[in-house]
């Protein structure tokens, strides 16, 4: 499993959008994230601050059924 780098809250929002999720709510400082799939909705929650911690990110990847090498790969 390949490394996940630090990012930012922004930075990890335009990547989930790149894959085809959209910005469903936002209130504080956290954006609920939605993608319609053929098995149903899937989603997750990206917290908008400086630096995403790594079990965050990790655990808003599994909830949106993405690994890290896509969410990596849209990072780019």
């Amino acid at each position: 499993m390949p490394r996940l780098p630090l990012v930012s809250g922004g930075e990890a929002v335009k990547a989930l959008q790149r894959l085809g999720f959209r910005v469903d709510r936002q209130r504080g400082s956290h954006v609920v994230m939605k993608k319609e799939t053929v098995s149903g909705a899937c989603g997750c929650v990206i917290p908008m601050h400086r630096e995403v911690a790594l079990g965050t990110l990790r655990s808003a990847l599994k909830m949106a059924g993405l690994t890290p090498e896509e969410f990596i790969e849209a990072l780019r």
